[in-house]
């Protein structure tokens, strides 16, 4: 098993190394990938020293067998052909090809058999917003079928990359030392501040992000369900929060629920109000599950449940998600 890892220097990329490494992945070879300004770039990994190699069109990705690309939309379209014309199967964070309708958009906890089905050798790892919403909503989607849901997404810094959560950093100190605030990697300064903007803004009023947790859900549970979202950028440094309500075909009572999220798939339940013990993100930074809590039913619709959901961005909402499609491919041989 030789695995390739694209982006390697990237808050994803070195969040690959530890996942792989935590979870004693079966490889025998491992070589990394990046941009001609982190090629040359040394890391160690399981106390072995490698060198960030150039991505360049040639046969280097001849005898990998699976490459982990997160090193952005435009790379791996035009990398997509070059990694995987040997056969490697290209597992992409990035959103290049989650819509495409010959690549499968996987979350393990909800669809792991569509990662068998790659037309073009690839497989999309979701928005990480979608991944930590997937995994909470199958638990209740087992009770009965969701028809809508909305969501306030709660976005740290982390969902903008490893120089945002520097900036945010620094913004802290900068504000506190009664400086001048640099502003680079958001639209406005992001300490003490909420943004009510992540990404682009579409014809419809949505941003791109609020309309990937739309269409991706849709994809990967294989569903009507309809997702009207709203993601705000909030000046935590790492793990993204949700506020979710669903809609059920039938009532779902409060008993119902806990059950369902305290046994599902890649959940953990933190739900005591009276000891006020819920999920909050400064705590959980490099957890594998997605938290639930604050259950409670909806006062105004009979079939409506809301309640609240933390997990870590970065590891379940990207690499653990994807080393976890890789693990399932595995043990289907």
């Amino acid at each position: 098993m030789k695995v390739a890892i694209v982006g390697a220097s990237g808050a994803v990329g070195q969040e690959f190394l530890k996942v792989l490494a935590e979870r004693n992945f079966p490889m025998d070879e491992l070589v990394l990938f990046g941009s001609p300004r982190s090629a040359g770039t040394k890391y160690t990994f399981k106390g072995k020293e490698y060198e960030v190699k150039l991505l360049q069109h040639n046969d280097d990705f001849k005898d990998v067998d699976i490459a982990f690309t997160s090193a952005g939309g435009g790379t791996s379209i035009e990398f997509a052909e070059t990694i995987t014309k040997y056969g490697a199967i290209m597992i992409d964070n990035s959103s290049a090809f989650r819509m495409d309708p010959d690549v499968p958009l996987v979350v393990p906890e909800a669809n792991a058999a569509d990662a068998l089905n790659r037309p073009k050798g690839i497989i999309a790892n979701p928005n990480c917003t979608t991944i930590q919403m997937v995994v909470a909503l199958m638990a209740i989607e087992k009770l009965s079928h969701i028809k809508r849901v909305h969501a306030s997404t709660y976005q740290a810094a982390s969902g903008a990359g490893a120089q945002a959560m520097a900036e945010l950093y620094e913004q802290y100190r900068q504000v506190l030392a009664g400086e001048e605030v640099t502003v680079k990697k958001f639209a406005y300064q992001l300490a003490f501040n909420l943004i009510p903007q992540i990404d682009v803004f579409t014809d419809n009023g949505y941003t791109k992000e609020e309309m990937k947790m739309y269409n991706e859900t849709k994809k990967i549970m294989h569903s009507d369900i309809a997702v009207s979202a709203t993601c705000v950028r909030v000046p935590a440094l790492r793990n993204h929060s949700q506020s979710l309500w669903v809609e059920t075909e039938r009532p779902i009572s409060v008993e119902e629920a806990r059950k369902a999220f305290s046994e599902g798939e890649g959940l953990v339940l933190m739900d005591n109000p009276a000891n006020q013990e819920y999920p909050m993100p400064l705590f959980l930074e490099g957890q594998d599950p997605v938290y639930v809590g604050r259950i409670r039913k909806d006062l105004t619709n009979e079939n409506g449940l809301s309640f609240w959901i933390v997990g870590d961005q970065i590891k379940k909402g990207a690499a653990l998600n994807a080393v976890q499609i890789a693990e399932y491919l595995i043990n289907q041989k």
